[in-house]
């Protein structure tokens, strides 16, 4: 039996769930509603506030399926009620960031200043020139847009120049002069 699979989803006061015929799961509470469709090999059962998933066979496919089904559903549940959020750290001389409408405007050292949109159901705060902080009830959309803002300057090993996660560790290299 899956060890994450089998463990309740609690449904805090306030977050409605609902299966459909499709196997979809819609999660509604105080900050929005999502929706994810879970494979036709497990099955989601509501009782008293708490939700299970059960598998019906044993084979290799569904076993698989039971632990990402319970583990999407529960991400859903906390991203309705508390929000997900992931801060970056801009680190290196001049690299600075700033926020225009639904715009986040990034300095970070090349010719131009680097521009993006915020999709929807994702903000992004700017809480000191070399601090962002991406903010969403869908866990996988603030991971997704972080890692695409990561991607415009990775963290190098020589200065450990570049956009980070907080708490980030950077493995450090010596360079040519560290063998004297």
């Amino acid at each position: 039996m899956s060890r994450i699979g089998k463990l309740p989803v609690n449904l805090p006061s306030g977050v409605e769930v609902k299966v459909d015929s499709n196997n979809v799961v819609t999660v509604k509470g105080p900050k929005g509603q999502l929706s994810e469709p879970v494979s036709k090999l497990v099955k989601v059962e509501i009782a008293d506030g708490v939700l299970t998933v059960t598998r019906d066979g044993d084979n290799k496919s569904s076993r698989e399926q039971h632990g990402l089904a319970r583990t999407l559903i529960n991400n859903m549940v906390t991203g309705v009620t508390a929000g997900y959020e992931k801060k970056l750290q801009l680190v290196g001389v001049g690299y600075k960031a700033e926020k225009k409408g639904k715009t986040l405007v990034m300095n970070l050292g090349y010719s131009h200043p680097v521009e993006m949109e915020d999709p929807e159901g994702i903000t992004t705060e700017v809480t000191s020139p070399t601090e962002v902080i991406v903010k969403g009830i869908d866990k996988a959309l603030v991971g997704n847009y972080t890692a695409n803002i990561r991607k415009w300057r990775r963290p190098e090993p020589y200065k450990a120049k570049g956009i980070r996660y907080e708490g980030e560790v950077i493995r450090r290299k010596e360079g040519k002069t560290g063998k004297k």
